[in-house]
């Protein structure tokens, strides 16, 4: 068994944190995105898309997709539950996970992919479109402080997989540029949380 990675990009980042929380060690195989060694006919065939994370199994089934790659951890070893223990507890997991991609994850991707510096040599940037996607991102950092008021993780009491998401997702967002607002103080103290357990070095 090994994970395809790349210490630079957020989702295999997600999957690392989540393995390191459930104690499991997989070995690790390094794939540079930027030097697009993902984008070769040998991994397409591991990957149709040629993206990362990938985990092949011993007999050389491949899964992508990070919270796939996480469930499938999960299943073998349930504790300690990282996707929520109740029916409510699971669907407020994938609620909110899905918000932090959906709505934060894609449109970091977007200010990424058409204006961030390191990205200059893709075709078909349209400047304008991750200009709106860097508007769009600070306006959910904001509505994601409001609505954290109260809570101590994202999806509740517990830190779960919606917590090692935003956690990425805004760790890699103030990489390309876009910052936690100053006046977020709820997000800022979440996050400073979740940066001192040990996992987050992952």
């Amino acid at each position: 068994m090994k994970l395809y990675d790349d210490t630079r990009a957020p989702n295999p980042r997600r999957v690392r944190i989540y393995l390191a929380e459930k104690g499991i060690s997989v070995p690790l195989a390094p794939i540079s995105v930027m030097t697009r060694e993902n984008r070769t006919e040998a991994f397409k065939k591991k990957n149709s898309l040629q993206q990362i994370p990938v985990l092949e199994l011993d007999d050389g089934t491949c899964i992508a997709e990070t919270l796939a790659i996480c469930r499938y951890f999960e299943v073998e070893n349930p504790e300690p539950p990282l996707f929520g223990k109740t029916a409510l507890e699971q669907a407020n997991v994938e609620m909110w996970n899905r918000r932090i991609e959906f709505q934060l994850l894609g449109t970091v991707g977007a200010y990424w992919r058409n204006c961030h510096e390191l990205t200059k040599a893709l075709e078909g940037r349209i400047p304008e479109a991750g200009e709106q996607g860097k508007k769009r991102a600070e306006y959910i950092l904001n509505w994601l402080n409001d609505d954290l008021e109260g809570r101590d993780y994202i999806a509740g009491d517990n830190f779960t997989v919606a917590d090692i998401t935003a956690l990425c997702v805004i760790d890699f967002a103030s990489f390309v540029g876009i910052s936690i607002p100053e006046t977020a103080s709820t997000l800022k103290t979440w996050h400073a949380r979740v940066s001192e357990r040990p996992t987050a070095t992952a």
